[in-house]
């Protein structure tokens, strides 16, 4: 396992290969980036960014949307995937903000995952860039860099990898430690064939040693 200084130091590594690393999603409001957020769960930001801009057009505050019914929703967002569900998690969220939330998105970790389709993790990006609250989000990308490198153990939970890396790393480089650990997640230890033979920080990663030697 990883001590803190090396923690802090890979990623440091990261953001030096990913200097421009920071949220790819596109929205014009705190409503629209947290709807977009709950889009992004097993789907690229890319994807969601291509079918937002009708979808925010269409519903531009949580009031219209909560008038909404799910349906009304799914043709916007049906290129991705899980939209039935989808489509329920933001016309329901819509519908919390209004009701118990006077129409403003709510600024804390039990508020926000109160509304429907928030969990810890979508609730920690709003958090962190809408609100500029320290948080560290842990995506698929943040689980398995911090798996593979021996930041924590192999079996570690998400809520064990966010205490640890918020143990590891200052509180204050939270939120870019965070997009480095996704760039590199996603441009370098991929899930499927992760450029292990040409990564700087093979001389640390157990994971990588075995794939390459």
């Amino acid at each position: 396992m990883l001590t803190n200084k090396e923690i802090v130091d890979a990623i440091h590594q990261m953001r030096a290969m990913y200097p421009e690393a920071g949220t790819t999603l596109k929205a014009d409001t705190t409503f629209h980036f947290l709807l977009a957020t709950i889009l992004s769960a097993q789907s690229t930001d890319k994807s969601v960014n291509m079918i937002t801009p009708a979808l925010f057009t269409r519903f531009p505050t949580p009031k219209s949307l909560a008038k909404a019914e799910p349906e009304d929703a799914e043709p916007y967002i049906q290129s991705l995937g899980l939209y039935h569900n989808k489509a329920k998690y933001l016309v329901n969220a819509a519908r919390g903000i209004v009701t118990n939330f006077n129409g403003q998105v709510p600024h804390t970790m039990k508020e926000l995952t109160s509304l429907p389709g928030v969990g810890r993790k979508v609730a920690n990006v709003v958090l962190a860039e809408c609100f500029h609250i320290p948080a560290f989000p842990v995506d698929t990308h943040v689980s398995r860099v911090a798996r593979r490198l021996g930041m924590v153990n192999p079996n570690a939970t998400v809520l064990q990898i966010e205490k640890r890396l918020k143990e590891a790393v200052p509180k204050d480089e939270w939120l870019d430690a965070h997009h480095a650990m996704i760039f590199f997640g996603r441009y370098q230890c991929t899930a499927r064939n992760p450029k292990c033979n040409k990564c700087p920080l093979l001389p640390i990663c157990k994971y990588g040693q075995d794939n390459v030697f």
